[in-house]
């Protein structure tokens, strides 16, 4: 059998809980989903990417979306160009990141894009 105190002090901790899980419900936090590391070993040292091609940018369908130039990538055998295109802008985030190359431990690490 469990004391009147020790329920006392459940209820009050469970109560706690409760109010704590209320407080949260009405927070909301807008994160970006993790990006993901492409990285591209080369056979004697690090291979880096070819340089970009060059794309005509065609007009934007509305001022709602933002260019993401076309970027190589690496596929695990070789490097394969990847069109650019437009992007939807997300709410509550003002500036584009274009998606980049950057050697890293001495390995060509892709840092996709994102909005900060």
């Amino acid at each position: 059998m469990i004391s009147p105190r020790i329920t006392a002090r459940l209820t009050l901790a469970a109560g706690a809980l409760s109010l704590g899980a209320l407080a949260l419900a009405g927070c909301t936090v807008e994160a970006q989903p993790a990006r993901p590391v492409v990285v591209a070993p080369g056979p004697v040292e690090p291979a880096p990417p070819p340089p970009p091609q060059a794309e005509t940018v065609p007009p934007p369908p509305s001022a709602a979306y933002v260019w993401q130039p076309g970027h190589w990538h690496w596929n695990g055998v070789r490097y394969v160009w990847v069109r650019g295109h437009y992007v939807v802008r997300q709410a509550g985030w003002q500036h584009w990141v274009h998606g980049h190359w950057a050697l890293r431990g001495g390995a060509w690490v892709w840092v996709p894009a994102h909005w900060s």
